[in-house]
């Protein structure tokens, strides 16, 4: 009943008016705090993960993700769908197990990308190929034993193809394969966003966060977004925090950065029992 509901939940929230944020935590305390702050649903980062790891991303293996994704489910009351890479094997078999596996663990949604993941530029899965992996997705997704979201990534503008024909070509094919949510990460302009949203039936997901894009929420919703993720940009922002404290400390030997840091006490409140921003005056 519970997962019935969270995933009846996340699904319904692709379909209110304007755009929701789900916020990428990368670990157990950044999801506790995302849903103090009051965001509905969260994803996973595998970028966010990777660098937490001390790895590149795309050098995580499917059971390490399934696993790091159960810590994220464990972590909040809020529906978590997973960033599931490109499900791990190119096998459309094995694409729908990397489903079934996220279903197992709790997550009421994840996304599966058509990049090979193979270390060349433009690797992209040939979109017949590409379509036949989100169609063995959807299976899997439809057999879960409660709503699951399955998200279809076309990776154009992220692997040295920005050609927006073609990502919306792959994106009306991977929704006539049944996918319920679209994405093409890297699209960081108004009429390129637009377009698409005009070429696909399904809702579409975009990626902010990014540096020199200034598309807020309400900018995103007005041109027909439904959901804005922000992939691996709060690991990435903390981690900027976190190296320019040890540069400062390496370079000229001192503590400035501390005056930007959360107070101990403050940070410590959020994780006991029950506590909300509003509770602690934020």
């Amino acid at each position: 009943m519970i997962m019935g509901k969270k995933g009846a939940d996340f699904k319904a929230l692709h379909h209110g008016d304007g755009a929701f944020i789900i916020p990428n935590p990368y670990d157990a305390g950044t999801a506790k705090l995302l849903e103090i702050a009051g965001f509905k649903a969260l994803a996973t980062t595998s970028a966010g993960y990777a660098f937490a790891a001390g790895q590149a991303d795309n050098n995580i293996s499917r059971e390490d993700m399934i696993s790091h994704a159960a810590v994220i489910v464990a972590a909040t009351t809020l529906p978590v769908s997973a960033d599931l890479e490109n499900g791990f094997y190119d096998d459309p078999k094995e694409v729908a197990k990397t489903i079934r596996m996220a279903a197992d663990v709790g997550l009421v949604g994840g996304s599966i990308e058509d990049s090979t993941n193979d270390g060349r530029d433009a690797a992209q899965y040939d979109v017949g190929f590409a379509k036949a992996r989100i169609m063995a997705a959807v299976e899997a997704a439809k057999a879960a034993p409660f709503p699951f979201t399955l998200t279809a990534r076309a990776e154009n503008f992220i692997v040295g193809n920005p050609d927006l024909a073609d990502t919306i070509t792959r994106l009306q094919a991977y929704q006539d394969a049944g996918a319920d949510v679209l994405f093409a990460p890297g699209l960081t302009q108004a009429e390129d966003i637009e377009t698409v949203v005009r070429n696909v039936d399904v809702p579409l997901n975009i990626v902010m966060g990014l540096s020199g894009v200034k598309l807020g929420q309400a900018e995103l919703g007005a041109l027909g977004v439904k959901r804005i993720s922000t992939g691996s940009a709060l690991s990435r922002a903390a981690l900027g925090a976190f190296m320019r404290a040890a540069t400062e400390m390496m370079e000229k030997g001192t503590f400035d950065f501390a005056e930007d840091a959360i107070p101990f006490s403050e940070i410590n409140s959020f994780f006991t029992p029950d506590v909300t921003l509003e509770e602690t005056g934020r």
